[in-house]
C-alpha cells in the first residue's frame, strides 16, 4: 500500500476544545511524514487542529494499542493528556475498547484510562518529575516582562509561571522565551497560571510545536503539581491526596495527586467529525506516503 490510490480514513475530535486528527492506522501500515502532519493540521488549507493521533495495534509492551501523536508542526511528542482521552474515546466508539479500564501505550509510557459513569473520561498521568531539590532556576519571558517558572515533567517538559492576569501572556503568537534555554534542550511547554479560588487555578498554555492552544492536559497536570507544591501540600510526602479545578480555555479538567505519586486528570473528550483523506493531497506527487518503517514509531518508550 505504499503508494495506495485508496482514500484515508479519519476522524476529528476535542478534549477540552485542544483538537486532533484521528488516522485509525490499526495494522500499522501508514507512517506520516512531518509534511503530511503539518497538512492535515493547517486550518486554512487542511482539515484543522493541535495534533494528530494515529491509532496503532502493537503486540506486547503492556497495551494493545498504541498513540502515535503528532504536533501540528509534524514534530513528534512524547505524550498529551487530552489526546490520550480523544484516542480513547475513539477506540470506545470504534468498539476497540474492552471494558471500562483501557492501557493505552504512548511514547512517555502506558498510561491507564478509565472511563467514567457521566461520560468524562479519566487517565492515570503517571508521577510528575520534578527537579531534585531546588531545582534550576528557570524564567519566562513575554516581552519585556519575565516570572520565574518552576519546571515540572509530566512525560513532556512544562514551565510553569504564575501570574497576577492571564492576559500578562499577551498574544502568545510567538513561543515565550525560556532562561536557561539548556533546562530544555529539545523546547517546552509553557503554562501561565492565575489563581481562581482554594484549589481553583486557570491557565493560557503555548504548546512546544503547536502555539497556544485551547487547553492542554499535560500541562493542567504539571500546572497543579506546581500548585500544590508552592500551597505546601506533597501527597507522596504527606500521603494526603490533593485535587484541584484547573480551568482551561476550552472548559474544565479535573486534576488530583494521589499518594502514591500518580497524577489523575479527568475531563470530556468529543467525536465530532469522520471522513475520507484524498490521498494525493495528503501526499503530493514526489512524496509518497511511506508504510515501511511504522515499528520504529511504536518502538521507543519516550521519543
Amino acid at each position: 500500500m505504499g503508494t495506495s490510490e485508496q482514500p484515508v480514513p479519519f476522524l476529528k475530535g476535542h478534549g477540552t476544545e485542544n483538537d486532533f486528527v484521528i488516522i485509525p492506522d490499526l495494522d500499522g501500515r501508514l507512517s506520516l511524514s512531518p509534511a503530511a502532519v503539518a497538512r492535515l493540521c493547517d486550518r486554512r488549507s487542511g482539515i484543522g487542529a493541535d495534533g494528530v493521533l494515529r491509532v496503532v495495534r502493537q503486540s506486547g509492551g503492556g497495551a494493545e494499542w498504541f498513540m502515535d501523536y503528532r504536533n501540528a508542526d509534524g514534530s513528534i511528542a512524547e505524550m498529551c493528556g487530552n489526546g490520550v482521552r480523544v484516542f480513547a474515546r475513539y477506540l470506545q466508539r470504534a468498539g476497540l475498547a474492552k471494558g471500562d479500564d483501557l492501557p493505552v501505550a504512548t511514547r512517555a509510557g502506558v498510561r491507564r484510562v478509565r472511563f467514567e459513569d457521566d461520560g468524562d473520561i479519566t487517565v492515570g498521568m503517571g508521577p510528575a518529575r520534578l527537579p531534585a531539590g531546588p531545582g534550576p532556576s528557570v524564567t519566562v519571558t513575554v516581552g519585556e516582562r519575565s516570572w520565574p517558572a518552576r519546571h515540572v515533567d509530566m512525560g513532556n517538559p512544562h514551565a510553569v509561571a504564575f501570574v497576577d492576569r492571564l492576559s500578562d501572556a499577551g498574544p502568545l503568537l510567538a513561543a515565550p522565551g525560556v532562561h536557561p534555554s539548556e533546562t530544555y534542550p529539545r523546547g517546552t511547554n509553557v503554562e501561565f497560571v492565575v489563581d481562581r479560588g482554594p484549589r481553583h487555578l486557570a491557565l493560557r498554555v503555548h504548546e512546544r510545536g503547536s502555539g497556544e492552544t485551547r487547553s492542554c492536559g499535560t500541562g493542567a497536570c504539571a500546572v497543579m503539581v506546581a500548585a500544590a507544591r508552592r500551597d505546601g501540600l506533597d501527597p507522596p510526602a504527606d500521603g494526603r491526596a490533593a485535587a484541584y479545578t484547573v480551568d482551561v480555555p476550552g472548559g474544565r479538567l479535573h486534576v488530583a495527586e494521589i499518594p502514591d505519586g500518580t497524577v489523575t486528570l479527568t475531563g470530556p473528550a468529543v467525536i465530532v467529525a469522520e471522513g475520507t483523506i484524498d490521498p494525493h493531497w495528503l501526499n503530493p506527487a514526489g512524496h509518497p506516503t511511506d508504510f515501511s518503517h511504522v515499528s520504529q514509531n511504536i518502538s521507543h518508550s519516550n521519543g
